[in-house]
């Protein structure tokens, strides 16, 4: 069986696959589910490519997901698939699958004309990842540097008390026996993360709000008369704590979010065409310039200055990935190279504009080095990149 599963694997690298053998590596790789040894096997090889003149789409499209079904429980692998109109071609890491060969004490020999793939000659130096990294700015004006400042109590306002958690979060607790009546001052404080940050703040109503870098709230606090109002740039996703009589606004650029309790991700970046409202669970209802519309779970709405678009049937989890520690790919190299550039503080430029045609779709954890994505994607061996200080130059 291992010696058929090899061979089939060494057509598969030498692109003289046909239907039949493809449907036996296959039924080989489900046999195989709970083997590590076919497991290994699959990490083993570097590339993957498919003879497109003898595999039809829908069983190269069966073979590439049992291969990533199966690669998805191995932890340490990253998997980037670039489409194009002409090929499609999985590729993953060398430096990955070695980790899974150190990590299971278990090596493979890899064919050496498939192992030295061809990156860019021009030396790749290291950038870190971005981190926990944060602004408070009290409605006094005083600022507290986050990411130096003590756990525990950071500051009092009224009846909320502010404090910093063990595993780095922000949390207001608010004195429910105090009387918040309308009449008294509202304060409001704000969060502020840098490119290259992220931070998790619960508001006084148990609001939970994840920033993304380059974002920043608004917001009281301490919560009172008939509404909860706050205002952000940049990307935040809200789990909000439901409350009838008090719905919880979000102010962006002009539009609002009103909502009464429910999940979702708002990026209202800048620089980006649109701001685009997900909802993950409940209902929200998005209004700007006289245009409103209802979302229901799975929906994104596309704000420009002229309408609002909802599109239906959205990846969630790519669209919340940030919160969780991974970059999902699933677009084009510069809205790749936009999230990479906030994410490690970089400059991008490009020598050349890149092919709007060609996508990557993959994860990959946000806690890698810069130089491991980069050449992660010049494995697809369409762009190559270069680094000098904080400036990334893609190139062909």
């Amino acid at each position: 069986m291992e010696n058929n599963a090899q061979i089939l694997f060494d057509k598969l690298l030498n692109n003289e696959c046909s239907a039949d053998e493809a449907e036996q590596l296959i039924d080989l790789l489900s046999d195989a589910e709970e083997n590590t040894v076919y497991k290994e096997l699959v990490l083993s090889q570097l590339a993957l490519p498919v003879n497109k003149n003898e595999i039809s789409d829908d069983l190269r499209k069966k073979l590439d997901l049992r291969l990533q079904q199966i690669l998805q429980n191995e932890t340490p692998v990253v998997v980037l698939v670039a489409k194009t109109k002409l090929a499609y071609t999985i590729r993953y890491s060398a430096a990955a699958a070695i980790l899974i060969f150190i990590s299971v004490g278990v090596y493979f020999g890899l064919h050496k004309k498939y192992t030295k793939q061809q990156f860019s000659q021009n030396q790749l130096y290291d950038v870190s990842p971005g981190g926990n990294k944060a602004i408070l700015t009290l409605a006094n004006g005083k600022k507290i540097v986050l990411t130096d400042s003590r756990n525990g109590k950071l500051a009092q306002q009224g009846s909320t008390t502010i404090s910093k958690t063990a595993n780095g979060e922000v949390v207001y607790l608010q004195d429910q026996s105090a009387d918040n009546t309308t009449t008294a001052k509202t304060e409001y404080n704000m969060m502020t993360t840098p490119v290259g940050g992220q931070y998790h703040l619960t508001l006084a109503d148990g609001t939970n709000v994840w920033l993304n870098a380059e974002s920043s709230i608004k917001y009281p606090t301490v919560f009172s008369g008939n509404e909860r109002k706050v205002e952000i740039t940049g990307e935040v996703y809200f789990e909000v704590v439901h409350n009838k009589a008090m719905p919880f606004k979000v102010i962006s650029q002009g539009q609002t979010i009103e909502v009464l309790g429910t999940h979702f991700d708002v990026m209202a970046y800048s620089d980006e065409k649109s701001i685009k409202t997900t909802l993950l669970e409940g209902s929200v209802k998005i209004s700007d310039n006289g245009n409103t519309k209802l979302l229901i779970p799975g929906e994104q709405s596309q704000t420009t200055a002229d309408a609002i678009k909802v599109t239906r049937d959205v990846d969630l989890e790519e669209v919340i990935a940030w919160k969780d520690g991974y970059f999902k790919f699933n677009e084009n190299m510069e809205s790749i190279m936009g999230k990479i550039s906030r994410w490690y503080n970089v400059n991008v430029v490009y020598q050349v504009k890149p092919d709007a045609e060609l996508t990557f779709s993959g994860k990959i954890s946000r806690t890698r080095n810069l130089s491991a994505i980069l050449k992660m994607l010049e494995f697809n061996g369409d762009v190559h990149f270069k680094i000098e200080g904080r400036r990334v130059t893609v190139m062909k």
